[in-house]
């Protein structure tokens, strides 16, 4: 770690939300400022800082300073005071009145700033307003540097300090103090670890018993982050007595404190956060309401359904697919699943347009922005994410509809089910009205939800709801390549991998590579050159990877992605990516305002560094952002397979090494490839893909919705039908 004392010059850029700060340092010898980056909260131009860091290079800006933290360096000469308080850094107090403070409160004038501030009465022209007003201001200014200064040498780096920052504010100092274990509990990034250290090394006065709360919770937490639901108890109570170091009955009686204030909730000997239970009993409450309800009594013979989708869509359905529609009429809630190529998406048309003659009003919804774009396309109806169908207000974290509020509607529709996690799922359910009915379509076998829970697969596996199970791959689809492997992998077939030839060309191809940069270098020949040339038709090529980190993981190859696709010269630089026109970008977080959403990808039309805005296209609507929203954009040259789920692209590449070890498993790879519409490629080793094939541990989420369905109802009540 290297130290670099200088003088703040210049403020390029600062994001106020987490502090992240492009900043030019005056180094005494050093003839050119130096560019200083990273999270820098509370600077301000005129300081002296002591930075710690690293030097790295930028492939546009050259040699940048990457700082670690800082610490401000308030002046300690006379000279140095008064151009530090006549800076403009406190606001209010001019060059004159600078000079009659230092004058008056001599060497020591900060130090009384700091901590009497009353003294500054003595100075004439100072009266109890002006005092106030100097002593607000500075508070203002320093209480950041006071934050800065008590986490200066511990495990917390500018980074986190800028999270703490911004969750507490004014009150950051106190919490830190006074309630440390409070940061463990309320942001998980940080984790137990971490605080823990951090109020050892403070020699915080804290309860012991807030240490063991702190523990557990975040226990919780992090289980819920890899989707499970709860923790068996005697598993928690062991792994926090080897977390902290204190024995078992201590944490059992913090956990009976957090039973107490119903922060969580333990039943049966399972432990969960309390949220997390009242979403997972809600899911099973209303269910089996919606389930108790008389099912709809519809007839329509079998020629007469064929007649009105024939007539209607010029389609002629299976007698599979006809036998699911006249069986699903009957039912209050119900299950489409099955892979691809089998109809799923031709089923969900065929229902809209069976219902529609019966005068019910019919709602189509996924989970993802993209997911619900890609099903009114296919469908040529509108339909809305489950968010937006809901009614959230991203600013209050609520929801417009719930069973004081139902929607209206009689038959609500939800694709791409197996992506809906628990809380989801609860608020669904929730905003269902008593009599309408349900139907769940998605594919089982592809990666659960990014948030906890199974629910799409508990609620299968319950047998308490009617499942139509789709098996026959239609003909057109058996002739593509990418749908035979798929669902030789969903039947847990091993697909023969044979490398690419020139003499064979192919919808599917595997590239046998050693290392992952070489993975990456052939990704990038793939993209620049070999597609293009081969598949001329192809307009979207996605590259896929299961890993953010690593040569072969998303933020490498964007980078290198970038570099070889896109030579606009300029951008927009931040959090680490610099944004140009032409760029591939996805967005990272529902934002109704905009009206974009997790997960969709547009083109950048205009970065312009002037305006500090950048301009992305999705799909012919034109979307502004400032530079402080561009936190909720990145590059997506390369994503990872989760963000895929619920998109179809062209052209689908994905890199497999021994790398990825950690994360690969059957269902990743089957995601994966079915991403793919005319043209999968898979780069990597041969053990990698048969690590992933081999690895089926699909179901070890940790939920109790199943058994909660379970519980009290008939099992033969309901009907699998495949």
């Amino acid at each position: 770690m290297i130290t670099i004392n200088g003088t703040l010059s210049r403020i390029t850029f600062q994001n106020p939300e987490n502090h992240y700060t492009v900043c030019r340092v005056a180094v005494p010898k050093v003839a050119d400022a130096i560019t200083v980056v990273g999270h820098l909260p509370g600077v301000a131009q005129g300081e002296r800082l002591k930075l710690k860091g690293t030097w790295t290079s930028h492939p546009k800006y050259g040699e940048q300073f990457k700082a670690a933290s800082f610490e401000v360096t308030l002046p300690s000469s006379l000279t140095g005071i008064r151009k530090y308080l006549s800076s403009g850094i406190i606001p209010g107090i001019s060059r004159e009145l600078a000079d009659r403070i230092v004058d008056t409160l001599g060497e020591q004038t900060l130090a009384i700033i700091e901590n009497e501030p009353g003294r500054l009465l003595d100075v004439y022209g100072i009266g109890k307003a002006k005092q106030k007003m100097i002593e607000t201001a500075w508070n203002t200014h320093h209480s950041v540097r006071r934050v800065m200064a008590v986490l200066q040498g511990t495990c917390i780096d500018s980074a986190k300090a800028a999270v703490i920052l911004k969750t507490y504010g004014d009150q950051a100092l106190e919490v830190l103090t006074q309630d440390t274990f409070r940061i463990a509990r309320e942001i998980p990034d940080i984790g137990f670890a971490a605080v823990d250290e951090l109020a050892r090394q403070l020699d915080t006065k804290y309860r012991a018993e807030e240490r063991l709360k702190a523990c557990l919770v975040c226990r919780l937490m992090d289980l819920e982050q890899d989707g499970h639901l709860f923790e068996d108890k005697a598993d928690l109570l062991q792994a926090g007595a080897q977390r902290t170091g204190e024995p078992e009955d201590q944490l059992l009686d913090a956990l009976g404190d957090l039973e107490k204030t119903n922060e969580v909730v333990v039943e049966k000997g399972r432990v969960y956060l309390a949220a997390l239970h009242k979403a997972e009993a809600g899911i099973a409450r209303r269910i089996k309401a919606l389930l108790s309800m008389p099912n709809p009594d519809f007839h329509i013979d079998e020629d007469a359904i064929q007649n009105q989708v024939l007539s209607a869509m010029a389609v002629q359905l299976s007698q599979e697919q006809l036998d699911v529609v006249t069986r699903i009429m009957g039912q209050k809630i119900s299950i489409i699943t099955g892979g691809p190529g089998t109809g799923k998406t031709t089923l969900i048309k065929a229902l809209c347009v069976v219902f529609k003659t019966l005068r019910l009003k019919v709602v189509l919804s996924a989970p993802t922005g993209r997911a619900a774009r890609r099903l009114s396309e296919v469908t040529g109806r509108k339909a809305k994410t489950l968010h937006k169908l809901l009614g959230y207000n991203q600013e209050t974290d609520t929801f417009e509809h719930d069973f004081t509020n139902p929607l209206d509607l009689d038959l609500l529709v939800a694709d791409e089910a197996s992506m809906v996690d628990t809380q989801l799922m609860y608020r669904l359910a929730e905003a269902l009205p008593a009599g309408a009915g349900l139907i769940l379509v998605g594919d089982t076998f592809q990666l659960p939800s990014v948030g906890p829970g199974n629910v799409l697969s508990d609620i299968i596996d319950s047998a308490q709801v009617a499942v139509f199970a789709l098996t026959q791959i239609f003909r057109q689809a058996r002739k593509s390549p990418i749908v035979m492997h798929a669902h030789s992998i969903r039947n847990g077939q091993m697909p023969e991998i044979k490398s690419a030839t020139p003499n064979r060309p192919s919808q599917f191809y595997f590239i046998e590579t050693g290392t992952p940069a070489r993975v990456a270098d052939t990704i990038c020949e793939l993209c620049r050159q070999r597609i293009p040339k081969a598949f001329p038709n192809i307009s979207e090529t996605q590259v896929l990877t299961p890993m953010h980190r690593g040569e072969a993981g998303t933020i490498s190859l964007n980078q290198r992605l970038q570099a070889v696709l896109n030579d606009a010269p300029g951008g927009i630089e931040s959090h680490g990516h610099i944004f140009k026109t032409g760029d591939k970008v996805m967005h990272l977080k529902n934002n109704y305002d905009k009206e974009v959403f997790n997960g969709d990808i547009g083109r950048v039309i205009e970065a312009d560094k002037s305006a500090g805005q950048v301009l992305v296209d999705y799909d012919g609507r034109v979307v502004t952002y400032d530079v402080p929203e561009l936190d909720e954009l990145t590059l997506a040259y390369a994503i990872s397979v989760h963000k895929s789920q619920g998109s179809e692209y062209d052209a689908v590449i994905i890199a497999l090494t021994s790398a990825h070890f950690p994360l690969l498993q059957r269902n990743l790879l089957y995601t994966a490839m079915t991403r793919g519409k005319f043209l999968v490629i898979i780069v990597g080793s041969t053990q990698a893909f048969k690590r992933a094939f081999d690895n089926n541990r699909t179901a070890l989420r940790r939920s109790g919705l199943k058994d909660r369905l379970r519980a009290g109802l008939k099992t033969e009540a309901s009907e699998t039908i495949s």
